[in-house]
């Protein structure tokens, strides 16, 4: 492969009519061959000047300071790319680009040596489920593929099918990933599945990269925020960007705004397979021959999952016509039947045999901090989940009636919301659950520099049932210790407690820093004794 250097950069970014001056100790040009140096391999690339290293690119973006770059060319920078010039900092040639984020996309994915093409890409996003299926999928395809499959998930990052590490970002950013991209492949892996979330492509994390299959899960507002998305158009248009980066997409034949992304999908000559969870209400039938919804018949279904009129807590799964037989997950939860369906479509597309017993690997599934019910005995279990919006927060109160409604539950529901981002969420969290838990307790879930107690009654406002009991205690662990203790004074209802929105995080951010956190289950099970 040709040696990455400064010359070949910038013919890449002329390319894609990013590129708008170079400027080094000579003067300004556009011709590379100006630049003393400019076909010397680069040695390294980087967005963090504390890095640099003889013969390193830096890439200049977010929040920088231009003293970033003092001292820096006695370290060996060989170029910058910026959109602005800093020729008053540093002797080394600088790239200046009209977008620094698209340029390092396409700088790193080409300095690593385009891995994503030595791997089949999938693309995960909507609001709710993106882990949850990533994991799905990735379970189908590592099991297939004899762990040769890779995972960049909010949760854990896998490179080698094996070993999994906390991740930072759902969406790594752009040069992470392509760094990671590269080991995958290195690793020997086979299939790389990502969740991609509206901000990858609000800030061109992903800018470049083709899916070799893209889901689109569902879609609500959610990130609404100065910081984040401005409108909810906003979001969903990031959203959509996915469907015309993509060779196939699947699709939740329910999806809100369906009849917009298949039509993305059509301008973009985009393949789709659609799937649905077909549950018998809104015209969905159980033979698999009715609408899943008014936008698209069962017909038209690529993965179809219905319930299991044998087994309560299974499903059935149908894939182009053809029986893929019982199945049932370890996660509880209507939605994540769905999930499973999206995840089996999109590992069918991606090669996988209907008929391969690597499938079934979706049902030995667990993600941390997903629907994890604690039972303790009596009239009392307590789910934990990363809940954090209005479509996963009413999904949770949707499961626990599913699961109990038949004991006609008292629910209780503990919930805060973050600060400073995503204001949309505190109002969503409660209309979730609103006019179905009888009792809410308001509390702490990352306020960063916002008031916890501010928040905690913005929410308490939003509770319109007059008949609903609300509480507000800003210290988590006292606000699910007082919900468990009034679940035990109501012990002669069957009680169902909802800690939602921290799922297995072990710290809550204050005050702009992690703060230490027991964690909800933990809590739970201690307050439990078990």
């Amino acid at each position: 492969m040709p040696a990455f250097t400064i010359a070949t950069a910038a013919q890449l970014l002329e390319r894609h009519h990013l590129l708008r001056e170079i400027i080094h100790p000579g003067g300004w040009t556009l011709d590379a061959s100006d630049v003393p140096g400019a076909d010397n391999p680069i040695a390294a690339v980087t967005y963090d000047t504390r890095t640099v290293a003889p013969g390193s690119m830096l890439f200049v973006k977010g929040r920088f300071r231009p003293e970033f770059l003092d001292g820096i060319d006695e370290r060996g920078l060989a170029v910058y790319v910026a959109e602005n010039d800093h020729s008053d900092r540093t002797a080394a040639p600088g790239l200046i680009v009209d977008d620094a984020h698209k340029a390092m996309s396409l700088l790193s994915a080409e300095f690593y040596g385009r891995p994503q093409d030595e791997l089949t890409v999938i693309g995960i996003t909507g609001t709710k489920g993106k882990t949850t299926t990533a994991y799905l999928v990735h379970a189908i395809l590592n099991d297939y593929s004899n762990q040769r499959a890779a995972l960049f998930s909010s949760e854990q990052t896998c490179l080698d099918g094996r070993t999994y590490t906390d991740s930072k970002l759902t969406t790594p950013e752009s040069l992470d990933a392509f760094r990671m991209m590269r080991q995958a492949a290195d690793n020997g892996m086979r299939y790389l599945v990502m969740e991609v979330s509206s901000q990858a492509y609000k800030v061109h994390r992903v800018h470049g990269l083709t899916f070799d299959i893209g889901a689109f899960l569902n879609i609500s507002p959610d990130h609404i925020s100065p910081i984040e998305h401005p409108t909810f158009e906003d979001y969903l248009r990031c959203k959509r960007q996915l469907i015309t980066n993509s060779k196939t997409l699947v699709l939740d034949a329910a999806c809100d705004h369906h009849r917009l992304l298949m039509q993305d999908a059509a301008m973009a000559d985009v393949p789709v397979a659609q799937y649905a969870f077909l549950d018998g209400t809104d015209g969905n039938g159980t033979d698999g021959t009715t609408g899943a919804d008014s936008r698209s018949g069962a017909r038209d279904l690529f993965v179809a999952a219905r319930p299991d009129p044998h087994n309560r807590m299974g499903f059935l799964l149908t894939a182009d016509g053809a029986e893929l037989g019982p199945f049932e997950l370890a996660m509880p939860g209507t939605f994540n039947i769905a999930n499973a369906a999206a995840a089996v479509a999109m590992a069918l597309k991606a090669g996988v045999p209907a008929t391969d017993p690597a499938i079934h690997a979706i049902e030995r599934v667990n993600v941390p901090g997903r629907m994890e019910r604690i039972t303790a005995g009596g009239n009392l279990v307590v789910y934990v989940d990363f809940a954090h919006n209005y479509l996963s927060c009413k999904a949770l109160v949707d499961e626990a009636l599913r699961a109990y409604g038949d004991r006609n539950p008292r629910i209780t529901l503990v919930a805060g919301s973050t600060g400073g981002k995503a204001i949309d969420r505190r109002e969503g969290i409660v209309k979730g659950a609103d006019g179905r838990a009888e009792a809410f307790y308001f509390t702490l879930d990352d306020p960063n520099f916002e008031d916890p107690t501010a928040i905690a009654e913005e929410m308490r406002s939003y509770v319109t049932d007059p008949h609903a009991e609300t509480h507000v205690i800003v210290p988590r662990e006292d606000a699910i210790r007082a919900a468990i203790e009034d679940a035990r004074r109501h012990a002669d209802r069957f009680n169902v407690v909802l800690l939602a929105g921290k799922g297995h995080e072990r710290r809550n951010i204050i005050n702009g820093k992690p703060v230490p956190y027991e964690g909800d289950a933990p809590i739970a099970r201690r307050l439990l004794g078990l």
